[in-house]
């Protein structure tokens, strides 16, 4: 008897133990436990004087204006449901925004960027589209993607370009790539750590970026872009 009971004592408890491991698990302070369902880029042109493309980054962003705007929405698989196919003209300034909702309908976005140790884990990539990068330009006509936040959720200041992110970042195709329809996507990556200090600002395009930046992908949307001037949506 007392054989028995210690026994039905032991299976409790290792019961109980399965039960804590697991209720930790699934509360494991990740951002986004549940995935995301659905997200959206949105488009929107900067114009302005001083707003122009130099080498890898944008001069003037700060005092340009924002003109019209496209959506992009995607299903949970990443592809396109609307607008899927864009239009843009070569040689402006695009500034990119992400949103991203969970299957509970919540907006997801701003956890990545809680706070600099949180940030420190992702980065922005915009892959394929063989782009002519603009530090590769003869005349400054290639294309520039510059993740620009500048500020974390808890409002300390993002420090520098190792810091930024890509939740929100700016974007010219440019006259070199004007042309044939672009396959690309956009890669939101979770980085292993130590990876994001390494990553330059020419580096967002790279074909090899999953084997160069050891990680896994969060998000991955596609759609397509085509580069002409005087462009209608």
């Amino acid at each position: 008897m007392k054989k028995r009971n210690r026994l039905a004592v032991l299976s409790l408890f290792t019961i109980t133990l399965f039960a804590l491991a697991s209720c930790n698990k699934d509360d494991d302070g990740s951002p986004i436990p549940e995935g995301i369902q659905r997200a959206e880029l949105t488009f929107t042109e900067v114009s302005g004087e001083a707003v122009e493309a130099h080498g890898d980054h944008f001069h003037g962003l700060d005092g340009g204006t924002e003109g019209e705007s496209i959506r992009i929405t995607f299903d949970e698989q990443g592809n396109a449901t609307s607008n899927g196919h864009l239009h843009l003209e070569a040689d402006a300034v695009y500034k990119i925004g992400l949103k991203a909702w969970d299957y509970d309908g919540r907006e997801v976005q701003p956890d990545f960027l809680t706070d600099k140790a949180t940030a420190d884990q992702y980065k922005a990539f915009l892959i394929g589209g063989d782009f002519t990068l603009n530090p590769d330009s003869d005349d400054e006509s290639g294309a520039i993607f510059q993740p620009r936040e500048q500020t974390y959720g808890n409002g300390t200041a993002v420090d520098g370009k190792y810091e930024t992110t890509g939740i929100l970042s700016y974007f010219v195709i440019g006259h070199d790539n004007k042309g044939g329809t672009k396959a690309v996507t956009y890669v939101l990556r979770k980085l292993d750590p130590g990876v994001k200090g390494t990553i330059e600002r020419t580096d967002w395009n790279r074909g090899d970026y999953a084997e160069t930046f050891a990680g896994n992908n969060v998000l991955e949307l596609k759609f397509e872009i085509h580069a002409e001037h005087g462009h209608e949506h």
